[in-house]
């Protein structure tokens, strides 16, 4: 039974523009007034579901307390204290781990929704709803350019597409790069006035204000989407007997795989991630965090949830958390948007910090009514839910303190150390490090074969480095969280040489579910 836990009245009206985009675009009082809108809409009606507030006040008393008590067992119990909460990691690390090869196992059996070409084109053009696609870019000029093209090769009738390019209006530099793109036709670029938070989903609920679309749905500026995409997701939509089905998710993948060892491990990364694990949490119904980009919504269903929250760094995956609180249900199309993979290692912890933070953000925000969410999403979704959200970036912090551990138990095997691991904890510690991280480098290994991407066998088997570069950027968020929540680090695009190395198209070999089938 679904749920709604935001019934303001602000809440559900539908943005839709009832005038001409054109003539909206210069109208300074209904631009002034869908940037309060597209700042404070989620926040007004409801701020506990909102991450504008990073801690509210029962969290802030628990966690003082618990820190606390922790403090005061450290003093006078040093040992059995830090034994204990080894203890309590060391069985979380073998819940997470099992969970995870769990829910692999399920999306390696049932795959991705396939969805034919036949299938995408058997609806005619006039049954095709509106489509809006947001672009939104900040400083990022040289990889504008590349829009147009790609829009290009989407085939859906041009009378039903609209793309919203969404920039800060003070950006310069890509709107003067953005003015050549204008004139093609294809593109309408939104200038949304400079607010706090300069954040991705306040561009885009900004441009929910625009958007003529019964469809909507989002690209990066680099993106390069497969040309049947939006069809795609339009069958799944319309073929699905569960009414609750309201968002459709793409796979992403890389175009310069090949470009250096960051590249391949983030291609395996993603292969796993986008290919078996939201595959798997569809089946299991779990809440599925979105990614970045290439989710389709109903558009009716996306006003009536609030859209995204401008002060989550991860809006992508708090949506997908919030789809779920509602009673809805994403689904995972298998049709491969291709990305540019972050070619620079500082560039890559900027990025992942980002997602880290935003994931214990989503946490923090959907954990503040647990006993609401628990009736919603069941025992089993609600576990899944704090292991994957919260246990993601914890667990990678954690990674380190156990590293630490090992190396100085290999340096000099220190009483102190066997102390931390008492009786049965320490062979569940031998047991996680080596079925744990034997099984993580298995599921890295499978994804290879199945995506028929044995050139990424020797970066796989070297994925500890990548684990590092984890925990490093997972501390980071962490810390973030508690000084700067919702600042927005930057990614930069078009650091990459390559541009021809490809990930395959929508209609993969490994695709193995029917649509309808598994919706």
């Amino acid at each position: 039974m679904s749920r709604n836990r935001i019934d303001a009245p602000g809440i559900a009206r539908s943005t839709r523009p009832t005038r001409p985009v054109r003539e909206l675009l210069v109208d300074e009082e209904y631009r002034a007034e869908a940037l309060q809108d597209a700042v404070n809409r989620l926040r007004d009606a409801d701020e506990d579901m909102s991450a504008s507030v990073p801690f509210n006040r029962t969290q802030k008393i628990i966690g003082f307390t618990i820190v606390g008590v922790v403090a005061i067992l450290l003093v006078f119990f040093p040992v059995g204290t830090f034994a204990t909460l080894i203890s309590v990691a060391t069985i979380g690390y073998v819940v997470t781990i099992a969970d995870r090869v769990v829910i692999f196992r399920r999306g390696l059996v049932n795959g991705a929704i396939r969805v034919s070409d036949e299938q995408a084109r058997s609806i005619p053009d006039s049954e095709l709803p509106f489509y809006t696609v947001f672009v939104p870019a900040y400083g990022e000029p040289e990889v504008v350019g590349d829009l147009v093209a790609a829009m290009e090769t989407i085939e859906y009738p041009r009378e039903k597409l609209q793309v919203l390019l969404l920039l800060e209006e003070d950006d310069e530099p890509t709107i003067e790069a953005a003015r050549d793109v204008e004139k093609t036709g294809i593109v309408t670029v939104v200038l949304t006035p400079p607010a706090q938070p300069r954040t991705k989903p306040k561009a885009c609920n900004y441009g929910m204000h625009f958007a003529t679309g019964d469809i909507v749905t989002i690209f990066d500026a680099e993106d390069k989407p497969e040309p049947l995409q939006l069809r795609r997701a339009v069958y799944v939509l319309n073929s699905t007997d569960d009414e609750s089905v309201v968002c459709v998710q793409g796979k992403l993948s890389f175009h310069n795989v090949r470009e250096n060892l960051l590249t391949e491990w983030f291609t395996a990364d993603y292969g796993i991630w986008f290919g078996f694990l939201l595959p798997g949490m569809m089946v299991s119904r779990a809440p599925i965090p979105l990614g970045g980009t290439s989710n389709h919504f109903k558009r009716d269903v996306l006003d009536k949830i609030g859209a995204w929250d401008p002060f989550n760094v991860t809006e992508d995956a708090d949506l997908g958390v919030r789809i779920a609180d509602h009673g809805y249900r994403t689904v995972v199309l298998d049709s491969v948007t291709m990305e540019e993979a972050n070619v620079d290692a500082i560039n890559w912890v900027r990025q992942r910090s980002r997602w880290y933070k935003g994931y214990m953000q989503t946490w923090l925000v959907h954990m503040r009514h647990p006993v609401k969410l628990w009736e919603i999403l069941g025992p089993v979704a609600f576990a899944r839910f704090t292991l994957l959200i919260a246990g993601t970036p914890v667990i990678a912090c954690l990674n380190m303190v156990f590293w630490l551990i090992l190396a100085l138990w290999i340096g000099g095997q220190p009483p102190i150390v066997a102390e931390l691991f008492p009786g049965p904890i320490y062979y569940l510690a031998l047991a996680s490090m080596i079925l744990g991280n034997g099984a993580a480098i298995y599921m890295n290994l499978i994804a290879i074969r199945e995506d028929d991407r044995s050139e990424l066998l020797v970066s796989a088997l070297l994925i500890p480095l990548y684990w590092l570069m984890m925990s490093v950027a997972a501390i980071k968020g962490m810390w973030q969280i508690l000084v700067n929540p919702s600042y927005w680090e930057k990614t930069y695009h078009g650091l990459s040489t390559s541009h021809g190395d490809s990930a395959g198209d929508g209609d993969t070999a490994d695709t193995r579910t029917e649509a309808g089938e598994a919706t």
